[in-house]
């Protein structure tokens, strides 16, 4: 290939790699359009809360692997309490700033029966993810799955957890009665866990 045609192929194929790094970082955003992010698979935060009631929630997969820690994680480990399911990398700014919020609410509902899980995502190396996990406190396990593998588990057309971050409740049944695409706060998320907590 000659070097003027060599050339004009550039502006094509830098175009090309900016657009394949942008739909990576689509998922995690501030913008609540909710529009898709490409082969991803995963979608921007909507901003919205999505409650099920009792009788019509649908089952969470059993997702299981090695956490953060290296160590061997099952969701099934927790069955019959209330498990908050969240998702984050160390990455995201949303998912730094609900963090302090996972953690203080993880510390004050340990002995109701509330187990907090987190999938680390997009994480291509464990130190990144061990690092965020000390700063900010977060005392419970995550698994890690950086090609997102695990989040593709939950079934098409169910209340998957498709945004970083987003969040699910699941109730003692396995259940998936809570579903947030958004960064949440400490009152937000208190008020999507308590009703749980109260069911017996």
């Amino acid at each position: 290939m000659s070097q003027t045609r060599a050339f004009r192929h550039r502006p094509a194929l830098l175009i090309a790699l900016l657009a394949a790094g942008a739909s990576v970082l689509a998922g995690c955003t501030d913008d609540k359009a909710g529009s898709s992010s490409g082969d991803t698979k995963f979608v921007q935060g909507t901003g919205k809360i999505t409650k099920v009631k009792r009788g019509e929630r649908q089952k969470a997969p059993d997702i299981s692997g090695k956490g953060v820690d290296g160590k061997r994680l099952e969701l099934s480990d927790y069955k019959g309490k209330i498990v908050v399911l969240n998702v984050w990398g160390s990455w995201c700014a949303p998912c730094r700033a609900e963090a302090p919020n996972l953690a203080k609410v993880a510390q004050d509902t340990e002995g109701k029966d509330v187990q907090f899980v987190g999938i680390n995502t997009r994480d291509l190396d464990r130190a990144n993810a061990k690092a965020f996990e000390r700063n900010y406190g977060i005392d419970y396990p995550s698994f890690y799955d950086p090609s997102g593998r695990l989040i593709l588990r939950f079934p098409k057309g169910s209340l998957s957890p498709q945004a970083i971050p987003s969040t699910l409740i699941l109730d003692r049944d396995g259940k998936i009665a809570v579903r947030a695409l958004k960064e949440l706060g400490e009152k937000e998320l208190r008020s999507a866990l308590d009703p749980l907590t109260a069911e017996k």
